[in-house]
């Protein structure tokens, strides 16, 4: 018998003073049962950090033709493509060719400098992909704020993102990866 997804319920209030974005989601998170939990607190932020009204997540991890995150307009076009993790170059490529945008949300501390510098030269003919590095150092905090229910609050100004449940607050700066 196949193990089924744990749903997680958020609600994420996000203040933007970066692109003037300010808005409140209630989001259910289906965690695969493969996810850590820092994965999908990884998507969380990753959320809080491209926010907008259509912004939804994808199937994720059960699903290679679908983003972790992303926004379609009306008629289906896949304006933004979010994908976490470090990814096949393959896969990237493909995503950028089915999105106007793609971004590459990357985490796993040292992992992420190997991985850039294998597919760097690769990735720098891919124009429309941005590669951002959550800190190695923000990943304990993430975790702890992951629960069943949660109530977050995110804060972004002068590209600091800060989350926080009331309990636990966790502050970081993304890492854009450039040649």
């Amino acid at each position: 018998m196949a193990l089924k997804a744990t749903i997680h319920k958020l609600e994420l209030s996000v203040a933007d003073m970066d692109r003037s974005y300010y808005g409140t989601h209630a989001i259910t998170i289906a965690r695969h049962p493969s996810e850590t939990s820092l994965r999908m607190m990884i998507r969380v932020a990753a959320f809080a950090a491209f926010a907008e009204e259509t912004l939804e997540f994808g199937r994720g991890i059960s699903a290679e033709d679908e983003p972790a995150l992303w926004t379609r307009d009306l008629t289906g076009n896949i304006l933004h493509w979010i994908e976490l993790g470090l990814p096949d170059d393959r896969l990237l490529r493909r995503a950028a060719g089915r999105s106007a945008r793609l971004t590459l949300v990357a985490y796993g501390g040292r992992a992420v400098d190997v991985w850039w510098a294998q597919n760097r030269a690769d990735l720098a003919r891919v124009k429309n992909l941005t590669v951002v590095e959550v800190p190695f150092e923000a990943n304990d905090g993430l975790e702890k704020l992951a629960d069943k229910y949660m109530k977050i609050s995110a804060t972004i100004q002068d590209d600091e993102i800060m989350l926080s449940d009331g309990k636990t607050t966790v502050s970081f700066k993304l890492i854009t990866k450039t040649e």
